[in-house]
């Protein structure tokens, strides 16, 4: 079970609904067989706890403990096929799987529901913007039939607040029912903003999102699209930084993954390659001095094996960096912070520590960051996205709003944008994740000569 930073007791886990749903699901005839039917109903809910002990001496009755509801098509609907436009647009940084989730978007929409009016807005919300000059695309299946065959998203992204008014102008001068954001935190509070001023003016819009993060930070989902694609691809670099490090005397094999806020990454990666000693992740202090410090454990490690392999996220030791106590960050345009290269401090630290120890090593660094951004999604998280878009589709068509999808307990559901951009989600330091790290590396639970 993974941390999430703020608490949560399951409350406003209610999904929004323009109105009434009246016209019957174009599905029926594919869905509904003599005995069976693969409609889902609204009352059918995941349960946000899965341990009697998080659920703990809670007197109410089953129905109403927290619980989010379950995603898949209805019996009917509230759009209009034939009339409805929807609109599709990626921002923030790349990620496996774009290409995946619109393609998955725009055949989901053509072939089973038979909207034939898909817009693909480029560049993120400056799509939106009148002073950008960005074309928009009409999408079909022809347009993205092979677009999920490459990496990155075929839109284009950008970074950066919009004005919320502007974007609400574009939607209701081009009569927009349906909006697919797809992005990040930042992407989900921009499309949560969005459907506010929607609701304001009393337009009938349904803005879906579906999170990407490929540091698998997003809160209420079990995991994030990308985030296999990328692991998987950190693996190979581990693996590399093996090589190097076995073969030369004293081999240090330094290896950065991506990982702001959460180490999730650094940690499946190392334990896909299982061959890493030290994972260094931004959920954990670190002190690089001391007797209990990684620069006098990764001595020990040379002295007793001859090489060592490092894994660090590249959120981890910010704290070290800092020129004084008191520093604050520069933030980028996504209103995240500027983060400082742990990847070359740490190269610097460890060549001048063994240089004062008189120690020869060989340290060879690895920072694979944006080979892995813009790589295709892996076979798994293809299939992932498609099943997103999939849903995606089946809930925006039933009217839903200010929600996005995700995976729970194994199940894909719907959450809403508020909660879900309520926090972040990370590596629990007591939780069997980490155990697995210590376990498989036999690195000490903490960095912290206090023993903390």
């Amino acid at each position: 079970m993974e941390m999430l930073t703020t608490p949560d007791d399951g409350s406003d886990l209610t999904i929004k609904n323009l109105g009434p749903c009246r016209i019957e699901s174009p599905l029926k005839d594919q869905l509904c067989g003599e005995f069976v039917s693969h409609f889902v109903r609204d009352d059918e809910r995941v349960l946000l706890h899965d341990r009697l002990s998080e659920v703990g001496e809670d007197c109410r009755t089953l129905m109403d403990l927290p619980s989010l509801e379950l995603a898949g098509p209805r019996e009917h609907i509230y759009f209009d096929p034939s009339k409805v436009r929807c609109g599709i647009v990626t921002c923030g940084g790349l990620c496996p799987g774009l290409n995946d989730v619109i393609r998955g978007l725009v055949m989901q929409l053509w072939h089973r529901y038979g909207v034939r009016r898909i817009y693909g807005f480029r560049y993120g919300y400056q799509g939106f913007i009148a002073k950008y000059g960005h074309d928009v695309l009409d999408l079909t299946p022809q347009t993205v039939l092979t677009v999920h065959e490459a990496g990155g998203t075929f839109l284009g992204s950008s970074r950066g607040p919009q004005s919320v008014v502007e974007i609400v102008d574009c939607i209701e001068r081009m009569g927009i029912g349906i909006l697919f954001p797809i992005g990040g935190d930042g992407t989900m509070r921009g499309g949560l903003a969005i459907a506010e001023e929607i609701e304001k003016r009393g337009m009938k819009t349904a803005v879906v999102g579906i999170p990407k993060t490929i540091d698998n930070d997003i809160m209420f989902i079990d995991q994030s699209f990308g985030f296999q694609t990328a692991y998987s691809e950190g693996v190979e670099s581990i693996r590399a930084a093996h090589v190097e490090a076995a073969g030369a005397p004293n081999g240090v094999g330094l290896v950065k993954l991506m990982g702001r806020h959460s180490g999730f990454i650094a940690c499946f990666a190392a334990l896909a390659a299982g061959e890493a000693n030290f994972v260094l992740i931004p959920e954990i202090p670190i002190d690089l001095e001391g007797p209990r410090g990684f620069l006098a454990l990764l001595e020990k490690r040379l002295k007793s094996r001859g090489h060592a392999v490092v894994v660090v996220a590249e959120g981890a030791g910010q704290e070290l960096m800092m020129a004084r106590p008191d520093e604050t960050m520069e933030l980028d345009l996504s209103g995240n912070k500027k983060l400082k290269d742990i990847g070359v401090y740490f190269k610097q630290k460890i060549g001048q520590h063994f240089g004062e120890k008189g120690m020869d090593i060989t340290l060879k660094y690895i920072d694979p960051s944006y080979n892995i951004r813009s790589i295709p999604a892996s076979p798994s998280d293809s299939i992932y996205c498609w099943r997103l878009a999939q849903n995606a589709v089946h809930a925006a068509m039933c009217g839903k709003t200010e929600m996005v999808l995700g995976r729970w307990h194994g199940s894909l559901v719907h959450v809403p944008t508020k909660r879900c951009v309520s926090g972040r989600k990370q590596v629990d330091p007591h939780g069997e994740l980490w155990l697995s790290v210590i376990e498989d590396t036999g690195q000490p639970v903490s960095w912290a000569n206090n023993g903390t």
